[in-house]
């Protein structure tokens, strides 16, 4: 089986970088919201926790609701989606995710 890193690598044809102390990430966008705020953020990241894998997509991407009833065994919270391990998922799901995930992005936000 693939790793988390050769799975988003090989759908986004990114180089990993790590992202702070604890999250690995893949290419980059700046973001600017209405209230003024803006930075600089991974197109898609992970971070391998304790209790938890977790991914960090937009909270917003095509097919996302219908993706994520079709991913396998997660959790979610607002951009995040917090898996066990990779063998309680569908593969091609996820990868399906990150794709509309970084094309969101990408379609709105400089990249």
């Amino acid at each position: 089986m693939l790793s988390t890193i050769e799975i988003i690598k090989n759908q986004t044809q990114l180089e990993p970088k790590m992202w702070g102390s604890s999250i690995v990430g893949f290419g980059n966008y700046h973001y600017k919201y209405n209230s003024g705020h803006e930075g600089d953020a991974p197109l898609i990241g992970f971070s391998p926790r304790k209790d938890a894998l977790t991914l960090y997509l937009s909270p917003i991407f095509e097919k996302k609701v219908e993706l994520l009833q079709q991913l396998g065994k997660h959790k979610t919270g607002k951009g995040c989606i917090y898996l066990k391990n990779l063998e309680d998922i569908n593969i091609e799901v996820l990868k399906e995710m990150i794709t509309s995930s970084v094309n969101h992005i990408k379609s709105h936000y400089q990249a």
